[in-house]
């Protein structure tokens, strides 16, 4: 019994009756190859199930068509029950599918892995780079950028280089679910802030103290990491150093939750003691008790938009410098 052999650039010629370079040039992408060459070529390769080399066409074209999306965060975070993640991803692959590409999903939470994505991006293994949930002052999104690779982040990236950017309207809409409480006769609104080395961590609470400050309110903050363990030991401090508070703006639905459940055990009903607010709108959001009121960010859209943008830079278009998303606030039970 015997193998079939898989078809070969030369059967190919053959049977287009071309040379076996311009087989290669048509397949490889090329753009001089007359009309009605190419047509026959790619009659060829369908009839005898031809299937092309990558590398091989990787080295005429200089593409490798594939995009990578950089996560710096710890395998434990990207793969917990946080959607942000599998919804920029779910994002991004959308876009690419579309184009035909291919998405490389590389994890940077240690010194290790994000040398490793260096070596991996600067080699130009990829296409292009995505960045999402930037930790303070990295510097490879710029080193990349001056590398003339094409680099999109999910963020304002917080060492000042300009490189394109897509973001949510994180100020603006902690600020409409700020008034809201305010609003609804909440005078005593403490927030439970994210992590300060993350754009997404600063610009929340900055949409807090803006609005807390514009009512001549007092600022009762606390900070977490966006996890539902660092929303309990906030919430706890925040009842012992604040026991009068009257609402809790978390800066992400995790901690939110968290909050929901310490409030609870100490004794605090929601929302007719202490409103409670989050940020993500998260599938849970809706199902907790009481429902949590939230506020909705297009984090699917956010993982496209970011690719959008990546492939238009790597097909010589210009893009804005930065690119925003909007906000809604969603009101349920919980304030």
């Amino acid at each position: 019994m015997t193998t079939a052999q898989r078809p070969t650039l030369e059967a190919v010629a053959r049977r287009a009756g071309v040379s076996r370079a311009t087989v290669s040039r048509v397949v490889n992408g090329a753009t001089t190859v007359a009309a009605p060459i190419q047509q026959a070529v790619r009659r060829a390769v369908e009839e005898l199930g031809y299937v092309p080399n990558l590398a091989a066409r990787s080295l005429v074209t200089q593409r490798t068509d594939s995009v990578a999306l950089v996560l710096p965060e710890a395998a434990t975070r990207v793969f917990s029950d946080d959607q942000v993640f599998p919804g920029i991803i779910r994002g991004a692959a959308q876009e690419l599918e579309a184009a035909d590409k291919q998405l490389v999903l590389m994890l940077a939470g240690s010194p290790a892995g994000h040398e490793r994505v260096e070596r991996y991006t600067t080699g130009r293994h990829v296409d292009g780079v995505l960045f999402a949930s930037l930790h303070g002052a990295d510097p490879l999104p710029g080193k990349l950028a001056r590398l003339g690779i094409p680099v999109v982040c999910s963020g304002r990236p917080l060492d000042g280089v300009e490189v394109p950017y897509v973001d949510i309207d994180h100020v603006g809409g902690v600020a409409r679910a700020v008034r809201y409480l305010i609003e609804s006769g909440r005078r005593r609104i403490a927030t439970i802030a994210g992590p300060q080395d993350m754009v997404a961590g600063i610009e929340r609470l900055q949409g807090y103290r803006n609005t807390v400050a514009e009512a001549g309110l007092p600022e009762l903050v606390a900070y977490g990491d966006f996890t539902r363990e660092s929303g309990t030991a906030a919430m706890r401090q925040l009842l012992a150093a604040h026991p009068d508070l009257d609402a809790v703006f978390a800066a992400s639905d995790l901690m939110a939750h968290a909050a929901l459940r310490t409030l609870r055990e100490a004794g605090r009903r929601v929302p007719a003691d202490v409103a409670v607010v989050g940020f993500d709108d998260i599938e849970t959001a809706a199902y907790t008790e009481p429902p949590l009121t939230t506020i909705r960010q297009p984090i699917v859209e956010l993982g496209r938009a970011m690719t959008r943008q990546l492939l238009r830079i790597a097909a010589g278009e210009a893009v804005e410098l930065a690119l925003m998303l909007p906000t809604e606030l969603v009101i349920r039970d919980s304030a």
